[in-house]
């Protein structure tokens, strides 16, 4: 795809949406308002002011509307504001069970690979969901622009509830991870068309209130998973954690059904009647989508069992590597080629798109790196079960909602996107700096503030990344940039779990060695790498030397997450970004 047109070149209706018809004239927060010349956009174009005759609702490619119309409604797709509000609500339901569903899994995921006696293998519970959650979303968004976005959206709907009770059943550590992949597949489908669906209905102007609705709905439902998860899995079991989400998604299936309108997208199939939907597949990258597939499921094969289940040197660990490195190139020439790409280069080396996707992408190994692995460290060094470390997970959640909703407030009120960014990433920072200095004794509930600032960095930083990136892409691009950051937090979260995993399992191996000593030692260093669980049972001398060892583990996986957040702070020192314009009444 080429990256969108110079303003000057096309005259003043090729704007970015951000300066486009329907917003107040945008303004460099790095330059003053009365700037008589303009100011240059941000790719160091000269821009001059909008004209006051210009300011116009802006409206979606595709919808008409009426002076009637426009005055009843302040959203666009043609929708009423009761309508709309209905469509939103279940979406924000949506990400509630979402989210409730990501945190749970962090907090239960010892006692589900114990039930099973397969604690090594904890990091596929979530890399097996993220991988196929992060393949599959640009191509989920490339053809709801062809065919329109209910099919899509009902689609992801009924796989993500089949997949769940699909998880709730599974019999062997085996199933339950392949049925995480295809719960994946649901489940990025229904988040990616959520947040399509939101850009196609709220003018972006603002668009960073109703982020904050999203936030709030993501913050609650991670709080809740956090809180209730490990409870459940003690009082219920881990299976009905699994059930319970059933129901609520079968009802925000129905409200889809009868209220999503079917002209939301472009509809590029309508539009050019003459093909069939044969060849209007033959144009979508299912083989960007295959190779971007493969090769992050063989880097990640290559993290988790190297030095973990097998040796480094065993055939399978380099096999996996080498077809990373054969796959990896292969995909950047199928993307380069492609004409609607699931991963558009010209996005990621775009300024500034291209950096604040990266900035997230780190943000996300950090984040991901730091909330997955400290329910495992209340659990092997604290010897709490998992509904107490699912409790102290809760105010780490509850502060992503206060900042999340915040951020959004902050963009809408003052129109500054960099702000939130920067004071999000060195938050984070800080807070790994804290996790990665926990002494011996350290009170649990002090541990649990450590790792508030990693979830507050989250909050701040997210939703203005989320508006900043379409507010700097063309209109006809922003389907895709939405679903392309969103493709690059998955895989950050997916490395960060891996990248996680690899560092913890590796170390734990050696200082299991190093620390456990006398008879039976090395039993004992094959039940606990298999339960978490078995610490509590084992003698005080054999439990303090794995409690050792697991801290010293966690340790190096926290200052691990520094360097990363150390990367993703320094990407936001060349950014520049302009002030998000305010609305115009009309």
């Amino acid at each position: 795809m080429a990256p969108p047109p110079s303003p000057l070149q096309n005259g003043a209706d090729e704007r970015t949406p951000l300066l486009a018809n329907g917003y107040v004239q945008a303004t460099s927060e790095h330059a003053p308002l009365e700037t008589p010349t303009g100011y240059e956009n941000l790719h160091g174009e000269a821009q001059g002011p909008s004209e006051e005759g210009d300011i116009q609702p802006h409206r979606n490619d595709g919808d008409s509307y009426s002076a009637g119309e426009s005055s009843k409604s302040e959203y666009l797709g043609g929708v009423s504001n009761a309508k709309f509000w209905v469509i939103f609500g279940s979406v924000c339901a949506l990400y509630f069970v979402a989210c409730f569903d990501n945190t749970l899994m962090a907090s239960s995921h010892p006692v589900i690979t114990s039930y099973f006696n397969a604690s090594n293998a904890a990091t596929w519970l979530s890399t097996s969901f993220m991988l196929t959650s992060t393949s599959f979303q640009p191509l989920f968004a490339r053809i709801s622009d062809t065919i329109g976005r209910k099919p899509l959206y009902l689609f992801a709907l009924i796989m993500f509830v089949l997949t769940t009770a699909w998880c709730a059943v599974a019999q062997s550590i085996g199933s339950f991870i392949a049925a995480r992949a295809a719960c994946g597949l649901g489940a990025g489908g229904v988040m990616a068309m959520g947040s399509i669906m939101t850009n196609d209905l709220v003018p972006i102007e603002i668009r960073g209130t109703y982020q904050a609705y999203i936030n709030l709905a993501y913050g609650l439902g991670s709080a809740c998973g956090a809180a209730f998860g490990g409870f459940l899995c003690d009082s219920l079991g881990w299976r009905w954690t699994f059930g319970i989400q059933i129901p609520p998604v079968l009802v925000i299936l129905g409200i889809a059904i009868f209220t999503t309108p079917t002209s939301l997208g472009p509809h590029i199939a309508r539009k050019d009647p003459t093909k069939t939907f044969r060849q209007h597949l033959a144009n979508f990258d299912l083989l960007g989508s295959f190779l971007l597939a493969v090769s992050v499921a063989f880097l990640i094969l290559f993290l988790n069992l190297g030095g973990n289940i097998y040796p480094w040197k065993h055939g399978f660990v380099i096999g996996s590597l080498v077809i990373f490195l054969v796959s990896a190139p292969l995909l950047l020439y199928v993307e380069s080629r492609a004409k609607l790409p699931v991963m558009p280069l010209s996005m990621l080396f775009s300024k500034p798109r291209g950096v604040m996707v990266f900035n997230n992408f780190f943000g996300n190994m950090g984040f991901n790196i730091v909330i997955f692995h400290a329910p495992l460290y209340f659990q092997a060094v604290k010897l709490e079960s998992a509904s107490t470390s699912g409790f102290r997970l809760a105010l780490p959640s509850l502060l992503l909602t206060v900042c999340g909703v915040g951020s959004g407030l902050f963009l809408t009120r003052t129109g500054r996107m960099l702000l939130p960014m920067v004071l999000g990433s060195l938050v984070a920072l800080a807070g790994s700096v804290a996790l990665s200095s926990m002494w011996d004794d350290i009170p649990a509930w002090l541990a649990m503030l450590f790792v508030c600032p990693i979830s507050m960095g989250q909050g701040l930083l997210f939703p203005a990344t989320s508006v900043a990136v379409l507010a700097v892409s063309d209109v006809d691009d922003q389907a895709i940039m939405t679903t392309t950051l969103v493709l690059w937090r998955s895989l950050g979260t997916v490395l960060g779990v891996a990248i996680g995993g690899l560092v913890v399992q590796n170390a734990l191996v050696a200082y299991l060695h190093a620390f456990v000593t006398g008879k039976n030692s090395n039993k004992v260093i094959h039940l606990v790498r298999k339960s978490v669980r078995a610490i509590q049972n084992l003698p005080p001398k054999h439990q303090h030397q794995v409690i050792l060892a697991y801290e010293a583990s966690l340790r190096l996986t926290f200052i691990t997450a520094i360097v990363i957040f150390v990367v993703m702070s320094c990407l936001l020192i060349p950014v520049q970004l302009p002030r998000l314009g305010r609305r115009k009444s009309v």
